[in-house]
């Protein structure tokens, strides 16, 4: 990669190493998902957030949502522990491009989270981008861009072995990792796989029952050095999430009286994905950098509705999304003051759902009702992008083209076979500047433009659905288009790292799905539509500062306003404000300890009309985390509290019946341990 730091990074590590017996200065943060390549987050001018591996232990996450809860400008859309969708600045998870590696996680999930179909127990970073990022990540970067950054084999002389286990007193659940790296000068090789084993977690009111679940996954790499400055790769991952309930989606049925509620819920769901690549970093007499990468990637899924007086499935689906990509990328180092970056990023998902539903009633046998068949979105996109220094300024500005195609065999159980196809394209820019006054004081703005096609589901669903709508998909809707301004203020040093941001971001051709009032086949229904126009407007602030020796405060705030200008009220769901502080430190040799405090407000912006009143308001709450450390040799033990005070709560953006959302879990004891060898 190019430049991984920048030169006064490297003057301060160089500085570390010169310092005997000194606390080491905290190096600059580097994110490769914001640029395309490695490069300081000081010196992008967007909101960005890197969660390192040693938070994600101490936070003892399973899935990368629940990794993120927290973060100034995420807020988590929850159906459960296993179902945790991060959330961007209020939108969603098909305006949030998901990312493993770099490669796209893009199949459409009716329940549950697509980001949970990898493991945190594996990641050694998460990176995000907020705000509109359609010029690095093609369609659906709305909100910005999540990449979990997983192992990678390393040509270190050797053998290196890495692993971690955690348990939760709430869930009585224990998860373990472990990762394994043979090196040499021309082969590497890594090895690493993860398990999770969650029960019913309990809360301030008692045990919430099908909130447990398993999980596991293995990954592997293999390196071959084909000279100082080529590779050639070779990756493989696979996981599996099997006894997967949503208690979030539980529903009465239009036929309560016989069905009850329904509940859905994945008996197990996979993800598997190949990758090969080649690699080549450039040097002084040829400063390009060039990658090259060819994966499949396929999710299978099998998603039920349970009926609770029935006692069995009404609705049986089972899907397979392949998604076949090219990822081609380069950065040239023109001039010394410009560094050119170009890539083309290519893919094709295909999709055939097959679902069995009771029918004609929901007491009768399950029959076949396709929602639709051979669906499939491919897209096209290419890029170019400048990164420019100025003296103290850098400026930042790119340019993309997208074409993204939809079509499908049929729709509604073959009812309908024409006028599925649409083709649309895009064009997606940013420009950016920032400017280094000192270290510590580097003002930036920003004005980007990003796109949105119509996913799977919103094209085609055509179908009766688990949760009791008759939902009716729109092949011919049109894409979203946002266009966001953003200014900020950011600045890092020896012992204060902080950002500010506030933004604008206004959304036209919303994509979302409503309540249409229609009744078909005797039950409501929801169709995909376009809504003429919502804003987004927003503060965030993050900030981490070491006071004195060893002692560190953190501190984060984050405020979203959404608004449907069609109707002229609150936008739906948007997250409540809130506040977190925290405090780390060293209490003894070879001890330290942490806590943190999230204050959240109460949610009275809700949406009346869009929803014919079913958003109700959210009380605010505050929780405390507290923990212990103890360090040795290479090795970790923590032992924490979450939820000291056993607050009985559910967050706003928590799915389900208004006033029966379920709780999130009380008071846990967590212990973890992690080490090297």
């Amino acid at each position: 990669m190019r430049h991984e730091f920048s030169p006064w990074v490297l003057a301060l590590a160089g500085a570390c190493s010169a310092v005997c017996g000194q606390e080491a200065p905290t190096l600059a943060t580097i994110s490769v998902t914001a640029k395309g390549y490695a490069s300081d987050e000081l010196e992008t001018p967007s909101a960005t957030t890197t969660v390192e591996r040693e938070a994600l232990l101490r936070r003892g996450a399973v899935n990368p949502g629940d990794a993120l809860r927290g973060e100034p400008g995420l807020s988590i859309a929850s159906d459960g522990p296993q179902g945790q969708n991060p959330v961007i600045r209020g939108l969603k998870k098909e305006s949030v491009v998901l990312l493993v590696d770099g490669m796209r996680l893009n199949s459409a999930q009716p329940q549950g989270a697509i980001a949970s179909f990898m493991s945190a127990g594996l990641a050694q970073r998460i990176e995000v981008v907020k705000g509109p990022a359609s010029v690095l990540y093609g369609t659906g970067a709305l909100g910005g861009a999540i990449n979990v950054r997983l192992p990678q084999a390393q040509f270190a002389p050797g053998i290196g072995f890495e692993a971690s286990t955690g348990y939760d007193s709430a869930s009585h659940g224990v998860n373990g990792a472990a990762v394994f790296n043979v090196g040499g000068e021309q082969h590497a090789v890594m090895l690493g796989a993860s398990a999770a084993r969650i029960g019913d977690y309990s809360t301030p009111l008692g045990e919430v029952p099908r909130t447990g679940y398993q999980s596991d996954s293995v990954l592997g790499q293999y390196r071959y050095r084909i000279d100082a400055a080529q590779q050639l790769r070779a990756s493989v991952q696979r996981h599996a999430d099997n006894d997967v309930w949503y208690p979030g989606s539980n529903k009465p049925h239009p036929n309560a009286a016989v069905v009850g509620s329904t509940t859905v819920h994945a008996p197990r769901q996979t993800r598997e994905l190949n990758e090969v690549g080649y690699s080549r970093n450039g040097n002084g007499a040829a400063p390009l950098n060039l990658d090259v990468r060819l994966y499949r990637q396929e999710v299978q899924r099998a998603i039920y509705s349970y009926a609770e007086k029935l006692g069995r499935d009404i609705a049986q689906t089972q899907v397979r999304f392949a998604t076949d990509g090219l990822d081609v990328k380069a950065d040239w180092l023109v001039l010394p003051e410009h560094l050119l970056s170009l890539g083309v990023n290519a893919w094709n998902m295909g999709a055939s759902p097959d679902r069995m539903l009771a029918s004609p009633t929901p007491v009768s046998p399950l029959v076949r009702n396709l929602p639709f068949a051979d669906g499939r979105i491919s897209a096209l996109g290419y890029y170019l992008q400048d990164d420019m220094r100025f003296g103290s300024a850098n400026v930042l500005a790119g340019l993309r083209h997208d074409t993204v195609k939809g079509s499908a065999a049929s729709i509604n159980n073959g009812a309908q076979t024409t006028g599925l196809d649409r083709t649309d394209s895009a064009t997606s820019g940013n420009l950016g500047v920032i400017y280094e006054v000192s270290p510590l004081l580097r003002p930036y703005a920003s004005v980007s433009q990003a796109f949105r096609a119509g996913e799977m589901r919103e094209r085609f669903e055509a179908s009766p659905r688990g949760d009791g709508y008759h939902y009716v998909g729109n092949p011919q809707i049109r894409p979203e288009l946002a266009r966001q301004l953003e200014i900020g203020l950011k600045g890092g040093g020896d012992t204060l790292h902080y950002s500010v941001a506030a933004y604008s971001n206004r959304i036209t051709d919303y994509i979302t799905g409503r309540p249409t009032g229609q009744v078909l086949n005797g039950l409501p229904v929801k169709q995909t539509v376009n809504l003429g126009e919502v804003v987004l407007t927003g503060v965030e602030a993050q900030a981490r500062w070491q006071f004195s020796p060893r002692q560190w405060l953190t501190a984060g705030y984050s405020q979203v306003r959404g608004e449907n200008k069609d109707l002229n009220e609150p936008l739906f769901q948007m997250p409540a404000d809130e506040l977190s502080l925290g405090w780390s430190g060293t209490v003894a040799p070879g001890w330290g300890a942490d806590a943190t405090l999230r204050l959240v407000d109460a949610q009275s912006r809700v949406a009346t009309q869009f929803t014919g009143g079913t958003e109700n308001t959210t009380a605010g709450f505050a929780t405390a985390d507290i923990g212990v450390v103890y360090q040795w040799a290479r090795q970790t033990l923590r032992i924490g509290v979450k939820n000291l005070a056993d607050k009985a709560y559910f967050e706003h953006l928590t799915e389900g019946v208004s006033g029966r959302e379920i709780l999130a879990p009380g008071r846990s004891l967590v212990v973890g341990w992690t080490g090297k060898f």
